[in-house]
């Protein structure tokens, strides 16, 4: 049996064949799957219907399963206006109070998308998030001694 709160098989092996330095690609819901992440990272669809699994659950159970070095969000582009504009954006704060502790790296929009077609993007994680900008790029840190 397993420890921890994840019981999903191909995300387990998925990042238990990431290691050190590997990232993890959570999308919201808008995100270009397809052709936003590299063609190698393998990809775990938990979006079964819109806003059923959001970005923040999933990250509550990854960060008790796999250790947090860093954290990339996106953000909007330096030219949004509008809708693609918001002064703010709460999905942000939820995953800076669940990382206590954790960088972060405010990447605007275009750049992020760069970013998550590296090489080292392991595994996309697609949630079913409506909100704008929820998407999340971690970076799995080391195992400390003792855990």
């Amino acid at each position: 049996m397993l420890y921890g709160p994840m019981t999903h098989p191909g995300l387990l092996a998925a990042l238990g064949r990431s290691g050190h330095s590997g990232k993890i690609l959570i999308t919201d819901g808008n995100y270009p799957v397809a052709s936003g992440a590299p063609a190698a990272a393998e990809r775990i669809f938990l979006n079964l219907a819109p806003g059923l699994l959001d970005v923040t659950r999933i990250l509550e159970v990854l960060k008790r399963t796999v250790p947090i070095e860093r954290a990339g969000l996106m953000v909007p582009a330096a030219d949004a206006v509008g809708i693609e504009a918001p002064e703010v954006i709460p999905a942000h704060d939820e995953y800076r109070a669940a990382l206590p502790g954790v960088a972060f790296d405010e990447i605007p929009r275009w750049d992020f998308y760069d970013a998550a077609k590296a090489e080292d993007v392991t595994v996309v994680i697609v949630s079913a998030d409506q909100r704008l900008y929820a998407n999340l790029l971690l970076t799995i840190g080391v195992r400390a001694p003792g855990e």
